[in-house]
């Protein structure tokens, strides 16, 4: 079992808990919970032993193999199969003492004169250790865990280097899970995934035989895959039995005396009667209308146990609310010639609350565009009213903010003739105040730029609001926060999100995105994961039905030739998407070299002005040039994909 007893633990000056005494044992499933910054992570490293206490004393398991996520993936040529194979350390080893023991053999046999070095014994036992492991299906496994991660079959053999930021992390994520580990530690593995993935990926860790520590802000993903919640607050731990909701519970009780508690109770329990009052107007759906009601039961209980929430803001009422605001008719939409999605409708009014689900790569991220504008339609018709504001937040957005300058800065560029302390006022309902509304954006975290892209959005008020994963970095916190402010929102929602507590509370209908179309759909989130599962199983039934009849000789020379034209159509797609991902590396380089150096405090001072204008003229042009070059790499992605590649395998 792991053992805290009396733990204290520091980072630089400043203490992050003290005196934590935990027991957990072989086989727990255990959430770790807490605000940014209270000590999820280094809690991981001192597990990992990357970090020692300072006081008490911290025991793992000498024999305990641990797993983890890296954090960083170079661009390597390896095959992204062989890449996450990788992940099962002890198969690696036993495979090179193979090799090198039948690289002995052979030479002993190409020169009888010497000395014979090889050992039968010794490789008949590599072999049978090997089939203890189950190395033999070692790759079956792999491919698994990829195909659950969003990759296609032709995705298994592309070099790692070929892959984006993003997907580089899921092959981390599925190294990690190859590794036959005794204590599996996630921090946040789902800010990089889809729902798809998600629903994936729970299913996969409720059968993980070993010890799982999770860092998750998705409390519905916590919900399903944890029995246990350690939670950081105040420099105290504390070990909650039952998965996230009961530990709301039991956190809600313990609050429920404080009078402040009661009130703000009150507030936030009187903000979801009203959605569910208005949802109730607008649907007659029972599957919805009864999740809304679970989710008004759900907010009842945790509001209390987030009294000390220092996130709390509204959007503030548009100028004009047109009816309706946008309007697609029979619209086409996709990149350059290649079509993506086909005959879309779509009417979105003052009040609509729509969420798109499908499939990875199905198009959802192009329908937004569409929708934003970004991308104009390829046929039929994007009516938007005159009055319409949109308001568009997707992850590449904060990688567009002047790193350079402040929080303040930025809204007062947005309202000149606004009061300094009306913007304070403001800023502080998305955690920044005092001093960290006035510092420069370069060394924010992740979840500190998403906050800031968020404020950004509010404060424009824009009557239709598209945003594109926007929970990826923030905490439970600032969730419940975005979740309130948008159940309020007067204006019209689309929302993209693996965050299910989110789209259960927020959105009225989901529209489904998949096979070149987008079409209501007619169910909740429960409907969707059968859907799905429904979907994996049509999908293995046709490839089995068709085996046969690709073996036959004429199937097999049309097969051919019509795979030698499509190798022939994608290959300048290819090359093309080549030399991006090369000019993004070098990009990102140059980038993370100018957010270090624009970090650096002394860069501020007087003497030092001539070499930070240099800098913020040489950052801005580098993030004009980045994100044009995403921008494009997306287009040539989404095209790719969209396309089936010719099977480099066929069956004979």
């Amino acid at each position: 079992m792991l053992e805290l007893r009396n733990v204290s633990l520091r980072r630089g000056p400043r203490q992050l808990f003290s005196d934590a005494t935990v027991t957990l044992h072989a086989g727990q499933r255990v959430g770790v919970t807490g605000a940014n910054g209270s000590g999820k992570s280094s809690l991981f490293a001192l597990l990992r032993g990357e970090l020692q206490n300072d006081t008490g004393e911290c025991r793992v398991p000498a024999h305990w193999i641990i797993a983890q996520v890296a954090q960083e993936t170079s661009a390597l040529e390896l095959p992204a199969l062989d890449y996450v194979l990788r992940g099962d350390a002890e198969l690696e080893h036993l495979q090179k003492q193979l090799r090198a023991a039948g690289s002995q053999d052979s030479l002993s046999a190409q020169a009888p004169h010497r000395q014979a070095t090889h050992d039968g014994p010794h490789i008949a036992a590599l072999h049978a250790q090997l089939e203890a492991i189950d190395a033999y299906s070692a790759p079956s496994r792999a491919a698994r865990l990829l195909h659950g991660l969003g990759f296609t079959a032709d995705q298994e053999h592309l070099p790692v280097a070929q892959f984006s930021g993003g997907w580089r992390m899921r092959l981390n994520l599925a190294q990690a899970l190859m590794c036959r580990s005794d204590l599996l530690l996630l921090d946040e593995p789902t800010n990089h995934l889809d729902l798809d993935a998600v629903l994936w990926l729970e299913e996969w860790l409720s059968r993980y035989p070993g010890t799982l520590l999770l860092i998750s802000h998705d409390r519905e993903f916590l919900d399903r895959t944890v029995q246990h919640i350690l939670h950081i607050e105040r420099g105290q731990v504390r070990l909650y039995a039952g998965n996230y909701s009961d530990f709301e519970t039991q956190r809600a009780a313990q609050l429920a005396q404080q009078q402040t508690a009661f009130e703000r109770q009150q507030r936030e329990i009187a903000h979801i009667q009203r959605f569910i009052d208005r949802f109730k107007a607008k649907a007659t759906k029972a599957k919805q209308a009864q999740s809304r009601i679970k989710a008004l039961a759900r907010l009842e209980r945790i509001a209390a146990a987030h009294v000390d929430s220092p996130f709390q803001f509204e959007f503030p009422l548009p100028a004009k609310l047109p009816h309706p605001l946008l309007q697609l008719e029979r619209v086409s939409a996709g990149y350059a010639d290649k079509v993506i999605l086909s005959g879309v409708d779509l009417s979105l009014a003052p009040g609509d609350r729509l969420g798109l689900l499908g499939p990875n790569g199905a198009g959802k991220s192009t329908l937004i565009k569409l929708l934003a504008g970004v991308i104009g339609p390829l046929g039929g018709q994007r009516a938007g009213a005159p009055d319409l504001d949109v308001g568009y937040f997707a992850q590449h957005q904060l990688e567009q903010l002047d790193t350079g300058a402040s929080p303040l800065l930025h809204l007062q560029r947005l309202a000149p003739r606004a009061s300094e302390q009306s913007l304070r006022d403001f800023l502080g309902g998305f955690g920044f105040s005092g001093a960290l509304a006035e510092s420069p954006v370069a060394p924010f975290s992740g979840g500190e730029k998403a906050r800031l892209v968020l404020a950004l959005l509010v404060h424009q008020a824009p009557n239709l609001l598209l945003l594109d994963e926007p929970t990826n970095h923030l905490d439970l916190e600032m969730r419940l926060a975005l979740e309130l402010a948008l159940q309020d929102y007067p204006g019209a929602v689309v929302l993209v999100s693996h965050d299910r507590h989110l789209l259960r509370t927020v959105t009225d209908h989901f529209l489904l995105v998949a096979g070149g179309h987008a079409r209501p759909f007619d169910g909740d989130l429960d409907d969707y994961r059968r859907w799905l599962e429904q979907r994996a199983r049509t999908s293995e039934s046709r490839s089995e039905d068709s085996e046969d009849k690709a073996h036959s000789a004429t199937a097999r020379r049309e097969r051919k030739r019509q795979e030698a034209a499509q190798r022939q159509r994608l290959q300048p797609l290819r090359n093309e998407l080549k030399k991006l991902d090369a000019q993004l590396e070098k990009l990102h380089t140059r980038q993370t070299e100018l957010e270090a150096a624009l970090g650096d405090s002394t860069l501020y001072e007087a003497a030092q002005k001539g070499r930070l204008q240099q800098l913020l003229v040489e950052k801005s042009a580098l993030d004009s040039e980045l994100e044009t070059t995403e921008e494009r790499w997306l287009e040539v992605g989404e095209m790719l994909e969209a396309t089936p590649e010719p099977d480099e395998n066929p069956s004979l």
